[in-house]
């Protein structure tokens, strides 16, 4: 007598969504396309964001009929793991990111880890990542980086966290990435030109993959030569390399 078959579990698929306005089949495989449209449950860093991607994509049930959990930060694990539930019982679901790539930079790492400790199958998809295409298209190194999301708001400390940085950067030969809020990027482009060293590289990466898309790296003593980039309300990867 054979043993009854165990249930098949459910498949964690990590969809990659659009870093700004552009059209999807420039920024996502078609691959990709169908899988996500086929989907009937997600768990999105923001529904509104969510269900915009999901507009795009060739859907095989209304909209209306998706379910969409939206994990803020008040979300407890407990709740996380009910939402994810559907998996141990053969449903696939669907994890996004607000931009670029799910569980990087973003909460959704939980989810992941949870579906790890239940014996649950992880897909990550091919799509846009700010912080790969930002390095590939920098010319500064790419075999040793660090990327620390968001400087102190704090003027004072993150002049002392930008020298840090620089400082780690020389030693390490490592190429530092963080970003900013779009509406505070021009704080940060002065404070990186005002506070770093004349040699160092620093390369912006602004509205990547977009109609907007703009990449430039030169010294910091080059950028102070030339007039500032236009980077207000622009999506905008900063990353640097002292010597």
């Amino acid at each position: 007598m054979t043993d009854a078959p165990k249930n098949k579990q459910g498949t964690l698929h990590l969809i990659p969504v659009g870093l700004g306005e552009a059209e999807i089949n420039d920024w996502l495989p078609q691959q990709v396309q169908s899988t996500a449209g086929g989907l009937k449950l997600y768990i999105a860093e923001n529904a509104k964001t969510a269900r915009a991607f999901l507009k795009l994509t060739p859907l095989a049930q209304p909209l209306q009929e998706i379910t969409i959990h939206e994990l803020g930060q008040r979300i407890d694990d407990a709740a996380l793991q009910a939402w994810m539930q559907p998996l141990r019982a053969g449903q696939d679901i669907g994890l996004v990111s607000e931009a670029g790539c799910p569980a990087v930079a973003d909460p959704g790492a939980r989810a992941v880890s949870i579906a790890h400790s239940w014996g649950i199958n992880v897909k990550p998809w091919v799509g846009p990542s700010s912080i790969l295409l930002g390095l590939m298209a920098s010319g500064l190194d790419g075999q040793r980086f660090a990327f620390h999301g968001y400087a102190p708001v704090d003027a004072a400390e993150r002049v002392k966290q930008l020298k840090s940085w620089e400082l780690t950067s020389a030693k390490q030969k490592q190429t530092q990435l963080l970003i900013e809020t779009p509406y505070r990027n021009n704080a940060m482009f002065n404070s990186l030109i005002e506070n770093l060293k004349g040699n160092t590289r620093l390369c912006i990466a602004r509205s990547l993959t977009t109609g907007d898309e703009w990449v430039r790296t030169f010294t910091i003593a080059q950028w102070k030569s030339q007039p500032a980039p236009v980077l207000d309300k622009h999506p905008t990867l900063f990353l640097f390399l002292a010597v």
